[in-house]
């Protein structure tokens, strides 16, 4: 009987975070700040929620990570360039926890595969940091930002290629999402700044929705790899 209960609770957590994330898409394509300000820190707040209640090990690295994505969703709602640069920051410090983590969870028993899966993608990231001109007071992290994905996407592609499981496809799948977030974001704020764009910051929202929700679902893949069950030993 608890453990229906328990489900029934999952299951409401996940519609509500999904609907919160579809009125928050809502809320960006009309520019809605108010609402915004409202929807966009309970995504990772939500998560936080569902892995408290469905992880047997709670590690604290995930709320920190889902905590630093709150701050960084705030700061890149105004177009402030003062307050852009310090979401920069914040979204950099996030990269790194990020990072770490996953390199917790996963072991890396094949080097040359990463080496070859990161290059490509690090050509591609230097030409895009390389062919327009960028605030002097940000350039740096974002070349920064560049490396750590390049590697972040290297890791994702390399453990997927050398070994195709449900832990590796979620991890190859949330990485190539918040690769694509970051390529938007930059676009928006970098490359469009003087294009008016009404769809821009609604795809990156969904992006963002999904990626959050593939890494989640990573970690308890992860996590049930080395655990037979979790607090709810629920599949959500």
């Amino acid at each position: 009987m608890n453990q229906d209960i328990n489900k029934y609770i999952l299951t409401f957590l996940i519609v509500l975070y999904f609907l919160n994330g579809g009125i928050e898409v809502v809320a960006e394509y009309f520019h809605l700040n108010q609402l915004i300000y409202t929807t966009k820190p309970l995504i990772p707040l939500l998560l936080m929620v569902l892995y408290y209640l469905n992880s047997a090990r709670k590690d604290s690295l995930f709320f920190i990570i889902m905590g630093l994505s709150m701050v960084t969703n705030l700061l890149f709602i105004p177009d402030n360039p003062q307050v852009l640069f310090y979401g920069v920051i914040a979204y950099s410090v996030h990269r790194i926890f990020l990072l770490f983590f996953i390199l917790k969870k996963i072991k890396i028993k094949h080097f040359i595969p990463l080496v070859v899966a990161t290059l490509p993608l690090g050509f591609i990231f230097f030409y895009l940091f390389t062919a327009n001109e960028l605030p002097d007071n940000t350039m740096y992290l974002i070349l920064f930002h560049n490396i750590l994905a390049a590697v972040l996407g290297g890791i994702a592609i390399s453990l997927y290629v050398m070994e195709d499981n449900k832990v590796n496809s979620l991890l190859l799948i949330s990485t190539l999402l918040f690769l694509g977030l970051q390529l938007v974001i930059y676009i928006e704020k970098y490359y469009l700044t003087e294009v008016h764009s009404e769809w821009m910051r609604p795809l990156a929202m969904t992006i963002n929705i999904l990626a959050f929700y593939t890494f989640y679902k990573f970690v308890l893949a992860a996590e049930s790899t080395h655990n037979d069950g979790s607090a709810f030993r629920s599949k959500l």
